[in-house]
């Protein structure tokens, strides 16, 4: 009897002096050797012999050698320094003999995420002329746009925005129309990695208000009204190919007093990377008003393919 409670107090002491290893599937494993490296803990388990466990499966390493627990520090993939991104793309296109014609674009963004913000700027400027000759040419476009937009992140996913846009455009009888909105958004997805690719999604709800001087009014147009607002914002990088982002956006804003009369923005395409920070934009963009100046027609389409340079 003496000999069973001496072997049964070895057993004891043996396992209180053991190395311990606790996973965060609440699994214990005893053993001894111990050792955190090369972001793997390696182990000679009572059970499972010689073992290689990758730190992020673990919780913390008890060991005999420290008494006291030892919380293991899990690596953390290192945020990009807080910094400026963008992209300037420019797009010309040029025939002389039977057609005269310049067709030239400028597209450019500008954005910056903080920890709880968030701030995005668009400038566009498009400019096309046409004819037989230098002496015999129309302009068939002149439109430029900035907007800007503002968000706070009150959590991970959930952000309100305030935002701002102005835009003229000769040739759709636009001699300026301004817009200030606010209001909620949701990050549903923010570089969520998948089975295909990286995938970014967002929507937006919120009002704004207009302000339009047209060139040739229709007599039943307000000069200014109140809408809803409703935008999302997609974007995926495939995995085959992560210098590649496709992307859609969306914007529609019906008059709150007058549902018949409603903008709508939207435009879908891509870029690619060439060499070093230059790229090739491809997209679609689509102007729907429709309530348009006197003798113009609601829809505008620009289909535009150009070089850039990305930062």
């Amino acid at each position: 009897m003496k000999r069973a409670i001496l072997a049964m107090a070895a057993i004891a002491a043996a396992s209180a002096f053991a190395d311990k290893v606790y996973l965060k599937s609440g699994t214990v494993l005893t053993g001894t050797g111990a050792v955190v490296a090369d972001d793997k803990v390696k182990f000679t388990s009572d059970d499972l012999g010689d073992i290689e466990i990758a730190a992020d499966k673990v919780s913390y390493v008890e060991t005999a050698q420290a008494p006291k627990v030892v919380v293991e520090e899990l690596p953390v993939e290192e945020k990009p320094p807080e910094t400026w991104h963008g992209a300037i793309n420019v797009a010309f296109e040029s025939a002389r003999g039977n057609t005269y014609k310049n067709n030239a674009s400028v597209i450019a963004n500008l954005n910056r995420r903080w920890d709880e913000d968030r701030v995005n700027i668009d400038f566009g400027y498009y400019y096309s002329e046409t004819g037989t000759s230098k002496d015999n040419r129309e302009t068939s476009t002149r439109r430029w746009e900035i907007e800007g937009q503002h968000d706070h992140f009150w959590g991970e996913k959930f952000y309100t925005y305030e935002n701002g846009r102005y835009e003229q455009d000769e040739i759709a009888g636009i001699d300026f129309r301004l817009r200030l909105g606010l209001g909620l958004g949701y990050q549903w997805l923010d570089g969520y990695k998948t089975g295909i690719g990286k995938v970014s999604f967002s929507q937006e709800l919120g009002a704004a208000w207009v302000r339009v001087d047209y060139q040739d009014k229709d007599p039943s147009a307000k000069d200014s009204f109140a809408t809803l607002r409703y935008a999302h914002h997609l974007k995926y990088n495939p995995k085959w190919n992560e210098a590649v982002e496709a992307f859609h956006n969306l914007e529609f804003l019906p008059q709150v007093d007058d549902w018949d009369n409603q903008l709508i923005k939207a435009d879908v395409g891509f870029t690619t990377k060439i060499i070093m920070d230059f790229d090739l934009l491809a997209k679609i963009e689509w102007d729907y008003n429709t309530q348009p100046s006197v003798g113009r027609k609601s829809s505008d389409f620009r289909y535009i393919v150009g070089l850039g340079y990305k930062w």
